[in-house]
């Protein structure tokens, strides 16, 4: 099979009354599951955390991050997101090698994460602190629980699907969403009718699955409705972590757990949770940078 395009899409339309981001990120998805090595309903919950966290994010203004937390009291445990306005996603799961029975044809998602919380964060340099919300977990599916999130917590009333297309053998074909939002000035006549058209919409991820592209999806939810023109973003995995940083947050061990290292001659493993990437620090490091050692 080819491999779809990833690309998250946004525009406003009616004079900027509503606002559409539609997103396609299979790829990003699929690395996410691989780095991680989750199991099908695991790569089914992080795909749509991902996907969730970078729709928000892309809403927001630039420069903008947003932190999605979904802590539940289910077999996969806390999911953790951090997604920037331009694109950049990392994230995983608790417990990523979690697998529930079946429900029907349906992996069992909500059984995974159970009750609990879904916590947002929004954060920007210039900011003094950060604006963040709670909501309780109601469906356990991510995409209806963060459509009560930004009505509750952000009173803007929003259509949220998210959906990951698992093959027979477990493999992500396609995966995608879309954040359909009513802005201040929106006719109830209007939304009544966007309203319809997302009832009347494919699952996202069927219609990628299928060969649809993101512009034929945006295309499908506004309809004859005039629009303004289109942004697009390139999503992707990504985790600033790296050599440097995980020596520095290494020397924050205790002064005689380093001396230990340096004597015993012990490489020093670290894995980051993000995105798994393994770091080996070799002991003459530590104790080059060590003033204690």
């Amino acid at each position: 099979m080819e491999r779809l395009r990833d690309a998250l899409l946004r525009t406003f339309a009616l004079d900027g009354c509503v606002s559409v981001r539609v997103l396609s990120a299979a790829n990003l998805v699929r690395e996410a599951a691989q780095r991680h090595g989750t199991s099908p309903t695991a790569t089914v919950a992080l795909g749509r955390a991902l996907m969730g966290g970078l729709l928000l994010a892309s809403e927001g203004q630039d420069g903008e991050r947003v932190q999605l937390r979904v802590r539940g009291n289910g077999p996969l445990g806390t999911l953790l997101v951090t997604a920037d306005s331009d694109g950049a996603v990392r994230g995983y799961a608790a417990n990523p090698t979690t697998d529930v029975p079946l429900r029907g044809e349906h992996l069992g998602i909500c059984d995974a994460i159970g009750f609990g919380e879904l916590h947002v964060e929004r954060n920007h340099a210039s900011w003094k602190r950060p604006y963040a919300g709670i909501v309780p977990i109601v469906e356990g599916e991510i995409a209806q629980d963060l459509a009560r999130y930004l009505l509750e917590s952000e009173q803007k009333p929003s259509a949220v699907a998210l959906g990951v297309y698992l093959g027979r053998d477990g493999k992500v074909e396609a995966a995608g969403g879309y954040l359909v939002q009513s802005l201040p000035g929106a006719a109830d006549t209007v939304l009544a009718d966007f309203e319809q058209r997302v009832v009347e919409t494919l699952h996202p991820s069927e219609l990628l699955r299928d060969g649809a592209t993101v512009e034929e999806i945006l295309a499908r939810l506004l309809g004859d409705v005039r629009r303004e023109t289109c942004q697009t973003i390139e999503p992707r995995f990504s985790c600033p972590c790296d050599s440097e940083r995980v020596i520095r947050a290494a020397l924050l061990l205790g002064r005689e757990e380093i001396r230990e290292i340096v004597a015993t001659e012990e490489t020093l493993e670290v894995r980051c949770e993000f995105c798994a990437e393994l770091y080996r620090i070799p002991p003459d490091e530590l104790g080059r940078r060590s003033p204690d050692a």
